[in-house]
């Protein structure tokens, strides 16, 4: 039986986004991140196939294909959410330092375990290699968090954001430094973020320019290859491509506001704000679909043989205690007691695995053991999972001041 035959891939695949949307019917009734699902689906479709084939195919060329893609319209949907208002300020400001020191002490600590734990490692690669597994995953994060209160949702699509686009900046800056030939430096490279910035403005200003002019209805497909368009050319020059796609959602999602005073006049508002929601719409469908098969390709690939290992544990476990230890001094210093359950929300995912693929040869380490990426992937989706649905069994105390006033109405009624 050809189990990759043309109308077996298409069954397939269409099976797997039907089980995609039914677990994220089953998430939002039990908290259990449809993301871990999916990478479940993966390993029992491993071992399924491997009934019917020797060899499974190599699947990491599509693993990254899915993976960039993926990415950027995860990215595009948190930005086309994120409303810039002066009384989200001080939460956009408190998810931003938390996402940055948090990657920052976590990458530092990581390295130093690696460093100490992997004698073969050099500091430089320990940083390399600490960065991808300090980075939040918006790709699990932003469609688990939609049951929690506002604030904390919008917390942590800020934070999550935040951590994503910081930490890619990041991972790239210390491959440079790897390479004398192409590192530039911090000046350098702060250069390259500035002149990146002032792109991703320009360019999104032109694209919503022209595209309020075009009047044929198939155009959002048209405006999500621009984009990639961008973001690839981007990438070829050494730019942080993903602030580009950044940028150009807020920009739309905020056009009030980036077209005020004089620019007012050139905002076809009503043209705009169609672009605006088709592209929401789209956005948010494409970014189900490439989620979905990213995460089950991930899950495919994994082997668990490589969980057993004693080093991989123990580094592994030290890892995740730094992860929560630093996670709960930010969030006690910056939100007090009421950190349940952001303290345990801090799933590393697509990126991370992104990141360590795009790792050169040049700074690998052939003694680090994959199993390691995998144990802190699968562990921090595990406690995610766990805190979600305690959360839910525990109600909010907005909830519980509600139920208490409603009880009062009704004793005085009575």
């Amino acid at each position: 039986m050809d189990i990759f035959s043309s109308y077996n891939l298409i069954i397939e695949a269409s099976v797997i986004l039907i089980l995609s949307f039914w677990f994220n019917g089953l998430s939002r009734k039990t908290n259990i991140p449809s993301v871990l699902m999916l990478i479940v689906l993966g390993i029992v479709l491993q071992y399924v196939a491997k009934a019917f084939v020797d060899q499974l195919p190599d699947l990491f060329p599509a693993l990254e294909v899915l993976g960039i893609v993926g990415l950027i319209m995860i990215v595009l949907e948190a930005s086309l959410e994120l409303e810039l208002r002066k009384d989200k300020i001080w939460v956009l400001l408190k998810s931003m330092a938390i996402a940055l020191m948090g990657l920052g002490l976590s990458a530092w600590i990581a390295a130093l375990i690696l460093h100490s734990l992997i004698p073969e490692m050099s500091i430089p690669q320990a940083w390399v290699y600490a960065t991808p597994l300090s980075i939040l995953s918006s790709a699990i994060i932003i469609p688990s968090v939609t049951r929690l209160r506002e604030e904390k949702r919008e917390f942590h699509i800020y934070e999550s954001t935040f951590s994503d686009i910081a930490g890619i900046i990041l991972f790239y800056f210390l491959i440079g430094q790897l390479n004398p030939e192409e590192g530039t430096g911090v000046a350098g490279f702060a250069g390259s973020i500035l002149l990146t910035i002032v792109i991703a403005i320009i360019a999104s200003y032109v694209i919503i320019l022209i595209f309020q002019g075009i009047k044929s209805q198939a155009k959002q497909f048209l405006l999500i290859a621009v984009l990639l368009l961008l973001y690839a050319i981007g990438k070829k020059f050494h730019l942080s491509s993903l602030i580009i796609i950044l940028i150009f959602g807020l920009v739309i999602a905020n056009m009030k506001l980036f077209f005020a005073g004089p620019l007012k006049k050139y905002l076809k508002e009503d043209r705009a704000k169609q672009i605006y929601k088709e592209l929401h719409i789209i956005t948010l469908e494409s970014a189900f679909v490439v989620r979905t098969f990213f995460f089950v390709v991930f899950g495919i690939t994994i082997i668990l043989s490589s969980l057993l290992s004693i080093r991989v544990l123990l580094i592994s476990i030290l890892i995740l205690t730094s992860i929560y230890g630093i996670r709960f001094v930010l969030l006690r210093t910056f939100y007090g007691k009421d950190i349940f359950p952001q303290l345990f929300i801090a799933p590393r995912g697509l990126i991370t695995v992104l990141l360590f693929y795009a790792i050169p040869e040049e700074a690998k380490v052939a003694a680090f053991d994959q199993g390691i990426l995998l144990f802190i992937i699968i562990g921090t989706s595990v406690i995610m999972t766990w805190a979600m649905i305690r959360s839910r069994k525990k109600p909010a105390t907005g909830e519980v001041i509600d139920l208490e006033i409603t009880n009062q109405v009704v004793e005085e009624e009575e």
